[in-house]
């Protein structure tokens, strides 16, 4: 049994003593903490960070990738528990396939009565109107699945100029879609606020109204922003998505 989930699942591992609020940053496929750095000093003092590292990447590279769904969510579920040590209130915030588990593990928290987040934040992946892989390419070989990635914009434009970099990236990548290929969607609403965001041209928001699935998920939807750019559009627009979702989180903790 892993006896320090917590540090081992979020960077750091406790946020400042002066945050009174708690915020878990959940990243893009593939990646890790490393995808937040810097997002720290963009927050206000009493908001304080801690970013995901799955298993097989960054620092968890000689841990095992996850290869099934179920048993990825489960983990990070126990993880999670583990770091929520106190009673200061906490958001999540994902991007991508760490939209999909932020969403995921706020479903399992509310229905067991666990500890919820207090605000949900929604980039660059909807439950319905997002690319989904055709049937059977989950099991294409890396090179196919490289190619399709590139195809799709699943990466920055500059990875694919960097050899070295995507050796070290491509296997979390693939092991990631793999494990996105296994979510079956259920419908499944939420009662904590949610607030979503999205490149306007992002590539793997195959419907144009595919954010607007949020609107039914959450029975306190706060809204839609939409940003220029692609699916890493959040990397050019920090600060305003930040700003915007602080906002939110501010206001609905000043009501708890």
């Amino acid at each position: 049994m892993d006896t320090m989930p917590a540090a081992r699942w979020f960077t750091p591992a406790q946020p400042p003593e002066q945050a009174r609020i708690r915020l878990f940053l959940m990243p893009h496929a593939g990646s890790g903490a490393a995808a937040y750095r810097g997002w720290s000093r963009l927050l206000p003092a009493e908001i304080g960070m801690q970013a995901l590292t799955l298993p097989g990447r960054q620092s968890r590279r000689a841990e095992p990738l996850p290869m099934d769904w179920a048993a990825l969510l489960d983990d990070l579920h126990s993880g999670l528990l583990a770091a929520l040590d106190d009673e200061r209130p906490y958001a999540l915030f994902g991007h991508c396939i760490g939209a999909m588990l932020a969403y995921r593990l706020t479903v399992r928290l509310e229905a067991q009565g666990e500890p919820a987040p207090s605000l949900l934040g929604m980039s660059g992946w909807a439950p319905a109107g997002f690319f989904r892989a055709p049937p059977g390419s989950e099991r294409l070989p890396i090179s196919e699945l490289s190619e399709l990635f590139k195809d799709l914009g699943a990466f920055p434009a500059e990875l694919w100029d960097d050899q070295d970099m995507l050796d070290l990236v491509l296997p979390p990548v693939i092991a990631d879609y793999r494990i996105a290929a296994q979510y079956e969607d259920d419908a499944a609403v939420v009662d904590c606020p949610l607030v979503s965001y999205a490149g306007q041209s992002d590539p793997l928001l195959v419907e144009p109204d595919a954010m607007m699935t949020w609107t039914g998920r959450s029975r306190r939807y706060l809204g839609h922003r939409e940003f220029p750019g692609d699916h890493f559009y959040v990397n050019d627009h920090t600060a305003a998505v930040l700003s915007d979702f602080t906002r939110h989180l501010v206001r609905v903790t000043n009501d708890l």
